[in-house]
């Protein structure tokens, strides 16, 4: 019994350390609506947006809503007040003639509480360029980095944790070496002898513990859920928000000026010392491994199935590190967002993010692919997404869901799911 109620919040906190939980429905709600069903149009047409503020499901009247409307993120082309005289309202922007993205946002204020929503908009987002660059020596780069961490061996500890095991599934707690300090994470496989496919999973951003992934490994496939930071995975929460307060707080940029001293370069190598870790269990079958994660975790598993040819599959949910130079082209980045701000808008940053860039790991990804994000994910803006999606010559699939923010629908989790499932399990 006590295996089974661990192994209920095991999948439970899986599921949500993959995405971020939808929002609370509040006492009143503003509701933006575009007037095409698919919240997408092409360049140059001309959007036009519902407003209508619900309370007990029934539509208010006579109260003024604040309205603006302008490219995600960019400056506003429009904003005003307008005095709901009806059960709706409509606000009309201009043309938008360039491939991307729209915003109409609303607020009310009622009772002296504000509420407020937005609809995010596509115009032609297939045409969406990136405005990143790939540098001359980039495939060079990584290949000597990959190089450099061939030479480290895996060193694998694996501690059996016994009150996460189930009858079906052992589950272990793993540490391995990696290019500088290690990698941990934890590893849930099937308990009965045979050769088994396999997912690694890459974590979102932020500082936590992980739990493994029991119910995938319960169904034939080993499963390993790394955490990026260099310490245990299984500590006590006061640990990891300590170290989110403190040593790891804006680790996202942290020694940005120095390509081969990021933060990330030491993250993405991990990724790869994953694989080589899967790749040593007798248990694997020594072909088939998936990659998945979502926002940095949806970043890490593109990244990771273009630097490591091992990668058969990936899903990847709202990616970040996307087109990270858009804020210097008038348009949104992707998180974190690194360039907003112009005290950070230095060449020697610049230059660095291009070689961390989803968008250039995109352009060698070679295997199929699932995808899945939603207009409205104010995290990671859509235009960022797309220039990181528009690039991949794979095999793809797009699987939107336009009025999602930085969040998931249990639908798109299952969808994801059983695509690798039916991709593992042939």
């Amino acid at each position: 019994m006590k295996n089974r109620l661990f192994l209920f919040v095991v999948v439970i906190s899986t599921l949500c350390l993959q995405s971020v939980a939808q929002p609370a429905r509040q006492l009143v709600q503003v509701i933006v609506s575009p007037n095409k069903a698919d919240w997408t149009y092409e360049k140059g047409q001309q959007a036009e947006f519902t407003i209508s503020v619900l309370r007990d499901n029934v539509p208010l009247k006579g109260i003024e809503v604040r309205y603006s409307v302008g490219p995600e993120k960019m400056t506003l082309w429009d904003e005003g007040i307008i005095k709901l005289d009806k059960e709706f309202t409509t606000v009309k922007a201009k043309r938008f003639n360039e491939p991307g993205f729209l915003q109409c946002s609303a607020s009310v204020v009622v009772e002296g509480k504000t509420y407020s929503s937005y609809a995010i908009v596509g115009f032609s987002p297939n045409e969406i360029e990136p405005t990143t660059t790939l540098p001359a020596d980039f495939e060079e780069f990584w290949e000597n980095a990959k190089g450099e961490l061939a030479k480290v061996p895996i060193r694998p500890v694996m501690t059996l944790l016994p009150e996460r095991c189930t009858d079906k599934v052992d589950v272990y707690h793993v540490s391995i070496d990696n290019i500088k300090g290690k990698i941990y994470g934890i590893l849930s496989k099937p308990k009965s002898d045979g050769k088994y496919p396999a997912i690694l999973h890459v974590p979102g951003a932020g500082v936590r513990p992980y739990y493994g992934d029991s119910w995938s490994a319960e169904k034939g496939v080993i499963t390993f859920q790394i955490g990026i930071h260099g310490i245990p995975v299984n500590l006590p929460q006061h640990v990891y928000d300590n170290l989110r307060a403190g040593a790891l707080d804006g680790y996202q940029t942290a020694n940005l000026d120095d390509k081969d001293n990021y933060y990330f370069k030491r993250v993405y190598l991990g990724c790869v010392r994953a694989v080589d870790f899967i790749e040593s269990l007798d248990s694997f079958n020594g072909e088939d491994i998936a990659v998945t994660g979502g926002s940095q975790g949806g970043a890490l598993s593109i990244i990771t199935a273009a630097l490591d040819s091992r990668i058969k599959y990936l899903a990847a949910i709202y990616p970040a590190l996307s087109d990270l130079t858009g804020y210097l082209h008038d348009r949104a980045g992707g998180w974190p967002h690194m360039f907003l701000n112009e005290f950070t808008n230095k060449p020697e940053k610049i230059e660095t993010s291009k070689y961390y860039d989803v968008v250039n790991f995109a352009r060698f990804v070679k295997v199929p692919g699932w995808y899945t994000w939603g207009y409205n994910d104010n995290v990671c803006p859509p235009t960022s997404m797309y220039s990181a999606y528009n690039v991949i010559t794979a095999p793809k699939e797009l699987h939107l869901f336009p009025e999602t923010q930085h969040w998931t629908f249990p639908e798109q989790q299952q969808q994801k799911n059983e695509w690798l499932f039916k991709q593992l399990l042939k």
